[in-house]
């Protein structure tokens, strides 16, 4: 898919597919409509010049591998989200990445959550689950 610049999501859907922006190497800014509430696996992955994404508050959890390579993507705000979980490897690779707000509803990070994210400020999550998890692994 790398000629798409733009996706335009149907108000009717409660779910951004597995791999449908793959290698979408143009996109740049996502803005996911309200009701949606899964961003699939893969959706995402290596949409290097993706700069901006805006999330809806009915999304619940971002599925593996979603944002993988998003070498361009400096800030993920998921404050005003009902995220419970963020899938495995699901920001890997963004190595502009910088500012990361998670809501109190996260409840589990998968495995290399933010591996190789090397610019991303320290952020401190309120949730007791989520923190442990974050010292389990320092």
């Amino acid at each position: 898919m790398p000629q798409v610049t733009k996706v335009v999501f149907l108000l009717n859907i409660t779910k951004v597919g597995d791999y449908v922006c793959m290698y979408a190497s143009i996109l740049v800014v996502v803005d996911i409509p309200e009701g949606i509430t899964n961003i699939g696996d893969y959706s995402f992955m290596f949409c290097s010049r993706l700069k901006g994404i805006k999330f809806p508050k009915s999304l619940t959890s971002i599925g593996v591998v979603s944002f993988y390579g998003c070498s361009s993507l400096e800030r993920v705000d998921l404050l005003y989200t009902n995220v419970r979980e963020l899938g495995e490897n699901a920001f890997y690779g963004c190595t502009s990445l910088r500012v990361m707000k998670v809501p109190d509803s996260l409840q589990e990070l998968g495995y290399d959550v933010f591996e190789t994210c090397s610019n991303l400020v320290p952020f401190h999550p309120t949730n007791h689950a989520v923190m442990a998890y974050l010292r389990s692994i320092q």
